[in-house]
This record gives C-alpha cells, structure tokens and sequence, in this order.
C-alpha cells in the first residue's frame, strides 16, 4: 500500500528552566483520514506481527476520541496475524458502565473488537484490573494516542492537581478525578512512565488546531504531549492530517 506523505523535521526544546535537552524527529502529513487510517493500521499491524515473532502474544493499547475510529476498522479486518493472541487494553478510560456512550471500551468493542479483530482479548481499565494483568503486557507492543486542543493525552489533563505525580510515579495506573475534561467524569488512566513503556507510541492528530498545539509543545511549552514527545524510551511516531480534528 503507497501512502502519499509529507515528512516535517521536528525539533524538542526543554521548557524554560529545565535541563537543556533536545530531541529531533519527523511529523508525517497525510491529505485527509482514511490516508492516515491506513498508514497508522499498516503500521500498528507490522508491530503486531512482529511481537507475535519474537514473543508468542501482543499487547496493543488502544484509545479514545475521534482519532482512532477509521484506524479500528481497518485493524478489524487484519489477516496478517492471529488475534488470538492478541491483548488490547486502553490509555484511559471514564469511570461509567461499559454500554455508556462515554466508554472508551464501548468504542473499541464496536470499531476494533469485531470481524476478525472479535478474537481478541480486551482488558479494560475500568473497573480497574488487576496490577499484575496490566504489567503482563508491558512492554506494550503498540500504544495508540490521540491528543485534546489543550494538549492531553490519554486522560493526562492540564488543570489535573495530580498532574504532576502522573508524570513522576511509576505505578501504571492513577485515578482522576471528576471536574476534568469531555464530559467531566472521574477516570482511570496509564501513567507517563507506562505510556513510554512501549515498543511503538502512535500519535494520531488531525486538524489545523492540534498541529499548532504540536508546535507549542516543541517549542517548551509544558504540556502532556510535550512531555511524551520528550521521553527517550520509546520511539513515537506523529501522523497528522489537516482533514477534520
């Protein structure tokens, strides 16, 4: 599959009065959805194939939002690998019930979990599972991401007063508290450190908006994908689409 894409060098600058650090990549342009879609499933399932090479099972995290919903429905009819294998769990989740239209599970169950992709295992995050399930998939073989106007990723919220502890602890999971965020529920979401305990991060934006948040958080300005952006554990791929957001 070609993919008609524009490769833009990136640079990171540390925020004013952090260490002086600089890290470099590439945002890659796509003209409108469905050719991000297709780049993001194309690469997410060779993520997949080779965990299942090197390591007999996968662990995809998947996300919420408008972002990730045509790259669903294309993972959904992947033949390339055996789903059977595979473990998929998210980077937040609301704390409503599963059937709720806020779900984040209920999203992925209806978009990703069906066709072939049915024969998948999903771990939600809410009600919160237990600790040593989650750190079973870790490294995550894939993390997909979207990202808010005010630069969240995951339910890693500006505003949060637990913010900072998000950032630092190495637990995978925290609590979020209600008040924060579209709709304002109270949440469950990964850390930055189990965000970066990843093998792949796929950051998925679309919209003029979103790309000048990009470009805020890598000239310093101290926001959660900033802060993604700028850890060196895991290598992290910006696709961007000017086509909607």
């Amino acid at each position: 599959m070609q993919f008609h894409v524009i490769y833009e060098n990136w640079e990171w600058r540390a925020p004013r009065g952090a260490e002086r650090v600089m890290k470099t990549g590439m945002i890659e342009t796509y003209p409108d959805g469905p050719a991000l879609a297709d780049a993001a499933a194309q690469a997410i399932t060779d993520q997949l194939v080779e965990a299942l090479r090197t390591h007999g099972r996968a662990g995809l995290v998947a996300t919420g939002g408008r972002s990730p919903g045509l790259v669903y429905d294309r993972l959904a009819t992947a033949t390339a690998f055996d789903w059977t294998r595979v473990v998929v769990t998210l980077s937040d989740e609301r704390c409503v019930p599963a059937d709720d239209p806020a779900s984040n599970a209920r999203l992925v169950r209806e978009r990703l979990l069906k066709g072939r992709g049915a024969k998948a295992h999903l771990l939600p995050l809410w009600p919160e599972p237990e600790p040593a399930a989650l750190a079973a998939l870790t490294p995550f073989d894939a993390v997909m991401l979207g990202m808010g106007e005010d630069g969240h990723i995951a339910s890693l919220i500006p505003g949060d007063p637990g913010l900072e502890d998000a950032y630092a602890t190495q637990d995978l999971t925290r609590p979020v508290p209600a008040g924060l965020g579209k709709p304002p529920v109270a949440r469950t979401t990964l850390t930055l450190s189990a965000l970066a305990n990843a093998r792949a991060i796929f950051l998925l934006i679309a919209g003029e908006a979103k790309r000048g948040v990009i470009g805020r958080a890598l000239a310093g300005e101290d926001l959660p994908v900033g802060r993604l952006i700028s850890q060196s554990k895991a290598p992290i791929r910006i696709l961007w689409t000017p086509d909607g957001g």
